[in-house]
């Protein structure tokens, strides 16, 4: 692929961004895939975070949304994927605290509940280690988990 002029670049980048919600480093590794210096791949972010195209704030906050009502992801899943796109922990940790936690505690429940019913296993001990695995798979806090399975467990009996 020939590599872009700046003014492309940006053009692209911008219509990119304005289509859905990107962070910086995403648009960065993009910039640079399509042949620009980094120091030109630093102007057009800047340019597009001037111009409110980029907001990681408002992309942390979307993410952590979407994650957890779109795919059921707990928030240490979710903050994990946010730092791997090398995003601020205040950013991140805003982010978090804008998912509702009675609805995340119902989406827990609801988690482990289609899981529950999956399960064949009738030994409470395997049962329980299954539902355990599960949420902490989907990036849910353990001291929730726990509680949302010995409740899960006692109104199966």
């Amino acid at each position: 692929m020939k590599p872009l002029t700046y003014e492309q670049a940006l053009s692209r980048a911008a219509s990119l961004c304005s289509g859905s919600e990107h962070c910086s480093s995403e648009i960065r590794k993009k910039v640079i895939q399509w042949g620009l210096t980094p120091t030109r791949a630093e102007d057009i972010i800047s340019y597009l975070a001037k111009e409110k195209y980029i907001d990681n704030k408002r992309f942390c906050r979307a993410y952590c949304l979407d994650k957890f009502r779109y795919n059921h992801w707990g928030r240490i899943k979710i903050g994990q994927m946010l730092r791997m796109l090398e995003l601020e922990t205040a950013d991140i940790n805003e982010g978090l605290e804008a998912i509702p936690e009675e609805e995340y505690l119902e989406v827990l429940t609801h988690v482990l509940e289609q899981k529950n019913r999956q399960l064949k296993d009738s030994d409470p001990y395997i049962r329980k280690g299954k539902l355990t695995r599960h949420a902490l798979s989907r990036g849910f806090e353990t001291h929730l988990i726990i509680e949302a399975v010995s409740q899960i467990c006692r109104d199966a009996e």
